[in-house]
């Protein structure tokens, strides 16, 4: 776990979870922008997805691995005595979600952007695949992702590029775990969230489907959201082209909500 602090006066706090296969040095560009608007930054990386795991060949973490780790990053924020923020990228928005619905720490808004709630077709067709075959629960499987999958721009691509390998290699069980958590969020109503919630969804997903995010947003409680569909970003949308716009967003919106509990921003 690590901490940015902004060199201005701090406004809030932002807790990143990042999404599968990913490292928080991936995040480098979001960090300083952060800083930079005048917000303290938490983050580490998931469980399985740290440097001490590069050789690691497949993930097989636990769903109750993810969410202690996303609350121990919430009580280093809530440390600050500032109002806490969580932007949860891909799979890292979709536990966002879960760990605010299991849990009474206060959130001052949620930012989801590309969440998983349901896999493009490719996992589709591996998930019928699954169903129908009797495979031992820890078979290593591929989700066949790629960092071409993830972004269009270059410089996008050169900031992913590390000595930590990108692989997307999971077990049978930690696929399903994951499938039957996107399940259960994108059907059940009970405990919807009522914070402010921002979802920005890249038209051009490769690896999420922005319309089941969007069906979701439309069944929670809160009385502020935003949704902003992005018609040419691919998934991993603060590494696309229209990073800079995305922030504004993102930014925007933050400071919207700090206003509304009171704060001069």
């Amino acid at each position: 776990m690590w901490k940015w602090e902004t060199d201005v006066q701090a406004k809030a706090v932002v807790v990143i979870v990042h999404s599968a296969f990913e490292h928080h040095r991936w995040y480098a560009w979001l960090i300083e922008k952060l800083r930079t608007e005048g917000f303290h930054v938490v983050m580490g990386d998931l469980p399985g997805h740290e440097e001490g795991s590069r050789y690691t060949r497949v993930h097989d973490e636990l769903i109750d691995e993810y969410l202690l780790f996303i609350k121990q990053l919430m009580q280093s924020a809530l440390q600050y005595q500032l109002p806490v923020f969580v932007i949860g990228h891909g799979l890292g928005g979709t536990l966002a979600i879960q760990f605010l619905r299991k849990t009474k720490l206060e959130c001052a808004g949620l930012i989801l952007t590309a969440p998983w709630f349901q896999l493009q077709k490719h996992s589709n067709l591996l998930a019928s695949a699954l169903a129908s075959m009797n495979l031992a629960p820890n078979k290593k499987i591929s989700l066949e992702l790629n960092k071409r999958l993830l972004t269009r721009n270059p410089e996008g691509i050169l900031e992913m590029e590390d000595d930590v390998p990108y692989h997307s290699n999971v077990t049978v069980r930690w696929y399903r775990d994951i499938q039957q958590l996107m399940k259960n969020l994108a059907t059940q109503q009970e405990r919807t969230l009522t914070l402010p919630i921002l979802l920005i969804t890249p038209n051009q997903d490769k690896v999420a489907d922005s319309e089941a995010a969007r069906k979701w947003l439309l069944l929670q409680k809160t009385r502020e959201f935003q949704y902003k569909d992005w018609p040419y970003s691919y998934h991993n949308i603060f590494h696309d082209l229209e990073r800079e716009e995305v922030f504004l967003y993102v930014r925007d919106f933050i400071n919207n909500v700090l206003r509304s509990i009171g704060y001069i921003v």
